[in-house]
Parts: C-alpha cells; structure tokens; sequence
C-alpha cells in the first residue's frame, strides 16, 4: 500500500485555559461506582494528537462514472492517536475536545484525561495498536471514552473521521461502504510507517504487528471486510453500487480477495456491526474468518439487526474464536457513543439526541462494561496475558451466576461474572463459540 502524507495538525482540537459548565458536564472518562473491575482506568498517562492522513491514489466513487474511467483522488482522513505518555513538569492532565454533534449545527466540549502533544512513552518496548472505526455518520470522537481508556492501559489507539461519513460531510452510502475496509487498512499502514520513522513522536512505540480494530455499525462492516468477510455478489451488481465493478475487489468469489487481509491484524471489536441483514454476506462467506472477534449488540437493535445480523455473523464465523455480548433490550446506539452532550440537551432543537441515548440503558454503564471487556479481550489477543481470559470464561446468563464472596474471597459456589460487583452484571449474556472442528 502506499505510504502517504501524515502530519500533526496543529489548533486540530480545540484547548480551553478554564474549563467551564458545559466542558465539566461532558465527561468522557466517567467510570461509575459499580462499574466493572476493568473500566476503570490504566497506570499510563495519556497523550493525545490529531493528524492528517493523505492516501494519494484512492478510487473516487463520487467522481467517476459507469461509462467513464476511474477517477483517483488524494484522500485525507483526520485521525485521533491516543497513546501512553510520559508528562513533563507543569503537564496537568484535561484535555478538551471541540467536536461537531449529530446535529452539525453544534459542538460540544468534551473533557478527557489526555495531554496534547505529550512525550510518548515506551520508546524501548512498542505496545498493540489499537484502530476505532466509527458509524454513518460519526466522528473520531464518538468512542473517545474507549480510545483514552485503552491509552491509560498500554495501547496506542488510531480513531479515525471517514471522509463522506461524519456529522459535517456525509456523502453517498455507497461511498461509505467502498472506503470503510480500505481507511482502515490504510491508517494501519501509516502507524507502523510512523513507529519506523525516526522524526515521528511515535518512533519505535506501535507494533503494528498486533492490531486491533473496533468498528461501530458501519466500522463493524468495514471491519468484517478486513477479517476476510467478502460481499455476496449480489451486493456487487445491486443498483447504486460503485461504477466499474469497483465493489468486486470485495466480492467473495474474487480470487484477489484474500490478499486483502492484512494478516497485522490478531483481533476485532464488532460492535453492532452493520450489514448482514440487508445480505452484504452469505453465510458461507463468514467461514473465511479466522481471526478471534468479540461481538457485542443490543437484543433490539433494530439498525444493524440482532437474530438476522449481529447474531448471524457470530453464529457463521466458524473459523473463528469468539464471543458474544449481548445487552437485554438495548438498541444500535446503546453501547458505544460518548453520552448526550450537554449542549444539545440544553438546545431548543433536539434534533440528534437520540444518536447518543437508549429508552432502557444508561449510556456510561454500557460504556463502563464495553471498556472493560475490551480490556479483556484485547489483553488476551494483543498483549498474551493469558491470565486475563478468566474475564471472559463466564456463566452465559449473568443473573444464573451465583455471588458467594466470604471475607473478600470467592466460594467454591461463587460463579457471578469476573469483575464485577453482586448484581452489577444483571442484563447481560456473555456467550462463547470456539473454532469449529
């Protein structure tokens, strides 16, 4: 792939000296008295910088037509690094983050933990890197909870804004479902040339060689891509699909399309993913799946699907190891974006609002709980801390767990889920399906 332009963006994210009412109240970091042992957050100060990304020569499926030739265009992606830092005297963590809403006409300030343009740490001993790719439409800040937890833990995480899919630019679907797969493989690419480069503050702190990627709805699409899940081909002859048979290079009957797995990539984070219940897969095509994926969906997502989509994938990824969190009674936008600002809270015009909540669930705890297992699996996978699979060997039902702790100790009785605190897990189904045999 080709190494394109990658430079810091200087004023990218807006840093205000006093942080007033609206910044306090958009907490990105909270972690709640009964969240799960794993979402607190890591020993790792945390620093933050915004670059931009320049894929010199992607296809424009905007531009070119069915009777045309292809247009190529220099794609930019705006791109969030959050990694381990070491603060220099006078760095206070807090940093503020000016982000454009669901409703373009407002931005919010969210308050974090990072510090902006902090010394890397771990020069001597690169650590996993960790890639989040958001929804349609989204922004590089929607899972900004996730990126600087995962930071404070020992990752460095690459959030992305998807050019043609955030809150101030959404652009044709099919625009979205041709670059999603093809951004992340590419911001993968640009982190490890970062890490060999001896003028990038990253040098010598990614291992590409261990990558994660979360995707979101759509980012759990273009994620199931990358992890080897071709199209059907009806998707590549549907109407509206990009001109030129563009879409074939995804297709699962395209010879090529195995050698687009990036084999860097050792996990996934499906978070909802989009696509299986509108028939962007055939069964037979999740089989080629072999890298370990933790899913997670809402029993009512009625976006992305349960039964016919977050579930089907789970169930026909045969080849894979992997897991599946399922929230009782929560819907597509439950569980990965930052809480309702408080901005649009106190709008007149609402509009959006529900981007960021849920009828049933609270937006932090199933963050909280996201954080955690993402922690877990993620250690497990990236890191090799064996120790930590215990947080994912659960009873399936959290409620059929019996909580037995004498004098702080677990009984033999004892089977609530690991982490977490009597009752605290109630809601939940964790469930397991190895490679098939």
């Amino acid at each position: 792939m080709t190494i394109g332009l990658a430079r810091i963006l200087l004023g990218a994210t807006l840093v205000v000296g006093s942080i007033g009412a609206l910044a306090q109240t958009n907490r990105i970091d909270i972690v709640r008295h009964d969240a799960p042992e794993l979402a607190h957050f890591g020993d790792y100060a945390i620093g933050v910088r915004t670059l931009e990304l320049v894929d010199p020569h992607r296809a424009d499926i905007l531009r070119s037509t069915e009777m045309g030739q292809t247009i190529y265009y220099d794609r930019s992606l705006i791109v969030e690094v959050w990694y381990p830092a070491t603060l220099a005297d006078g760095q206070q963590p807090g940093e503020v983050y000016s982000s454009t809403t669901r409703n373009p006409a407002i931005t919010a300030s969210l308050q974090g933990r990072a510090v902006r343009d902090a010394i890397a740490a771990n020069r001597d001993k690169s650590v996993p890197l960790v890639i989040i790719s958001h929804g349609y439409p989204g922004n590089r800040y929607l899972m900004s909870h996730m990126g600087e937890n995962l930071a404070s833990k020992g990752y460095v995480v690459a959030s992305i804004d998807h050019r043609d899919s955030t809150y101030e630019d959404q652009q044709s679907f099919w625009s979205t479902l041709y670059n999603r797969p093809l951004d992340q493989l590419f911001v993968l690419e640009q982190m490890a040339a970062m890490s060999a480069d001896t003028d990038s503050f990253l040098y010598g702190v990614v291992d590409a060689g261990r990558t994660g990627v979360v995707g979101y709805s759509m980012g759990g699409y273009g994620l199931i891509v990358n992890l080897g899940g071709g199209y059907s081909d009806a998707v590549v002859k549907s109407e509206g699909a990009p001109p030129g048979r563009l879409a074939a290079r995804f297709a699962a009957t395209n010879p090529d399309f195995k050698t687009h797995r990036d084999p860097r990539i050792k996990a996934g984070f499906a978070v909802a993913p989009w696509g299986m219940a509108r028939g962007v897969w055939d069964f037979s095509a999740l089989h080629n799946i072999t890298t370990p994926v933790f899913f997670l969906s809402g029993s009512l997502d009625t976006t992305a699907g349960y039964e016919d989509g977050t579930r089907a994938i789970f169930e026909n990824a045969i080849s894979s190891d992997r897991y599946l969190l399922t929230y009782i009674n929560a819907g597509h936008n439950a569980i990965a974006p930052i809480p309702l600002p408080f901005e649009i809270q106190m709008s007149k015009d609402t509009t959006g609002a529900s981007h960021y909540t849920d009828p049933v669930w609270d937006s932090v705890r199933s963050a909280n709980i996201m954080n955690h297992f993402a922690t877990a699996f993620f250690d497990v996978y990236l890191k090799g801390n064996a120790d930590r699979i215990t947080y994912l060997e659960l009873v399936p039902h959290a409620q059929d767990g019996v909580y037995d702790i004498v004098d702080a100790q677990p009984t033999q009785e004892h089977s609530y889920w690991k982490g977490f605190a009597e009752g605290t897990a109630h809601g939940l189904i964790l469930e397991h399906l190895p490679v098939a045999k």
